[in-house]
């Protein structure tokens, strides 16, 4: 699509202008943290540059970072991550599609107090069930195993998730589930054959956030994992600041980035959902 330049009044220009100048100014640190990570200790703290002196650039910052400790490398403790986000991610796909369907698109008895429960679920602290669900993994003996992080997704823990699909259905027209019981379709075939199809965007959306917010999640590892073995990128970050010897905050930095690196990537290869999921959501019925 091309751009009528000519067309462009002085408002338009000073509003893409501003929008240009704020976007770098909220990129700075993420461009801040990546230039640090090629710095000494004494350049990253002598100034606000993103750029390391002239030939006093640390690559070794990066090899440091890869072999984060004496006993395994920075994809070890990736990995461990991967296996409770895998299993989290896809549950709280199926568990909140299948609650948001059940509520936005069936009647039943005390479906407003159902949907009652989910805005005042969403407006708790997850710190408020972490307490609880430490009891109950600790009768079931799952602690310290990846599964207390994800087998309460089973259950449409996701009350955003849920909120986020709900209202995407409410903006697609009924008439589509009358059409698919006509033709002989139950409620979970209209769900799966005509609904998730116009669905996927939004399920991709949260999809992307709960693998970001899980990749984020410093809380409940802490919590529920305390095998070293079984440490995820969020703890062995936080190790970095715990030693008694001096810190090497450019190897800190290193792989902060090398972390960030999957998550930048799934999320430019799902950006196009995500704005259309966002976009969306905001539909009544």
């Amino acid at each position: 699509m091309e751009v009528n330049y000519e067309k462009l009044s002085l408002g338009s220009i000073l509003r893409y202008l501003v929008l240009i100048i704020v976007g770098l100014i909220l990129m700075y640190p993420l461009f801040w943290m990546i230039g640090s990570a090629f710095k000494g200790n004494m350049d990253i703290f002598g100034g606000l540059s993103v750029f390391p002196p002239e030939g006093a650039a640390r690559p070794e910052n990066f090899a440091m970072a890869w072999q984060i400790n004496k006993n395994h490398n920075i994809l070890f403790y990736f990995l461990n991550t991967l296996k409770f986000l895998i299993p989290k991610t896809l549950l709280t796909a199926i568990s909140c599609t299948l609650t948001a369907y059940v509520v936005a698109r069936l009647s039943f008895k005390g479906k407003k107090f159902v949907f009652t429960m989910i805005v005042v679920t969403l407006l708790m602290p997850e710190l408020a069930f972490r307490i609880p669900l430490y009891l109950m993994y600790s009768k079931l003996g799952i602690l310290n195993t990846y599964a207390s992080l994800y087998i309460a997704d089973l259950f449409a823990t996701g009350s955003f998730f849920i909120f986020m699909e709900i209202q995407f259905m409410r903006s697609i027209p009924r008439e589509l589930d009358e059409a698919a019981k006509i033709d002989g379709c139950n409620a979970l075939q209209t769900l799966w054959y005509v609904i998730v199809p116009v669905l996927k965007p939004i399920i991709i959306t949260a999809c992307l956030l709960c693998f970001m917010w899980g990749m984020n999640d410093f809380q409940g590892p802490l919590i529920y994992l305390t095998k070293p073995t079984n440490a995820t990128l969020s703890i062995i970050l936080k190790q970095q600041l715990d030693g008694d010897a001096a810190i090497v905050y450019g190897k800190v930095f290193a792989a902060s980035a090398i972390a960030l690196a999957p998550m930048v990537i799934i999320f430019f290869a799902g950006s196009r959902y995500f704005v259309d999921g966002v976009a969306s959501t905001g539909g009544k019925e």
